[in-house]
C-alpha cells in the first residue's frame, strides 16, 4: 500500500493527479497558463471539483493557448458563462481572459512566462521536508512576492494563497510530505532541472 499525502483521498482523478503531476517542475508556458486559470477557478471550491472539469476547461479555453484566450471577446464570455462543463462564474471567466493578455505581456518582457515565474524561487525548486500536512503553509514570502508582481502586471485571482497552490502544483516547491512515496521521486526530478530552463515537459 503506497503512502500518499493526506489531501489526496481515494478518488481516482485525485490519486492520478498526485502521483503523476503534483510537484513535478513545469517550465512549459502553456501548462503554466493552464494551472493559473484552473487555480483561479478553484477559489472557494475543492481542487477535485476542478479536476473533474479539467477536460471541459481545455475544450472551452482553446486548449489553454494564451494567444487564443487573449483574443476572446464578449461573445466568448457569454458562451463560457452558459457552459455547464466549467465553473460559470463571470468574474473568474473574465479574469482568465484578462490574465491571458497579461500573460502574453509577461512573455514579451521576459522571453517566457516560466523565466518570470521561476525567479521567485531562484530558478530551482525549493525542497521542503514536511513530516505532516499541518506544517505546510498556505502562503510564503515567495508566494507573496509572486502575487504582488502578478497584480502589478494586471493579473487577477492571484492572491498569495492561490499563488502558493500554483507553486506547489508546478513544482516550484516540493510539498509532498516525507512519508509520501512521491517525495523522493519529485526531489530527484527537481534536482535534474537546469537553472533558467524556459521550456520542458513534466
Amino acid at each position: 500500500m503506497k503512502t500518499r499525502c493526506g489531501w489526496v483521498g481515494d478518488d481516482p482523478l485525485s490519486v492520478a493527479y498526485h502521483d503523476q503531476e503534483w510537484g513535478v517542475p513545469v517550465h512549459d508556458d502553456r501548462l503554466l497558463f493552464e494551472f493559473l486559470v484552473l487555480e483561479g477557478a478553484q477559489a472557494g471550491l475543492s481542487w477535485l471539483t476542478i479536476l473533474r472539469k479539467r477536460d471541459q476547461y481545455r475544450r472551452a479555453f482553446a486548449g489553454f493557448d494564451p494567444r487564443r484566450v487573449a483574443a476572446f471577446g464578449a461573445r466568448d464570455v457569454r458562451r463560457l458563462v452558459a457552459d455547464a462543463g466549467i465553473v460559470r462564474n463571470r468574474a473568474k471567466i473574465e479574469s482568465a481572459v484578462a490574465n491571458a493578455r497579461a500573460f502574453l505581456a509577461v512573455q514579451a518582457e521576459f522571453g517566457s512566462f516560466a523565466r518570470f515565474q521561476w525567479q521567485f524561487v531562484g530558478g530551482r525548486p525549493k525542497q521542503n521536508a514536511w513530516t505532516s500536512a499541518r506544517q505546510i503553509p498556505a502562503r510564503t514570502p515567495e508566494s507573496d512576492a509572486m502575487s504582488r508582481a502578478l497584480r502589478e502586471r494586471g493579473f487577477t485571482f492571484v492572491g498569495s494563497t492561490i499563488c502558493y497552490a500554483h507553486m506547489q502544483a508546478v513544482g516550484m516547491v516540493n510539498d509532498h510530505t516525507t512519508d509520501c512515496f512521491r517525495y523522493e521521486a519529485v526531489a530527484r526530478k527537481a534536482a535534474g532541472v537546469p537553472r533558467g530552463l524556459e521550456k520542458g515537459t513534466r
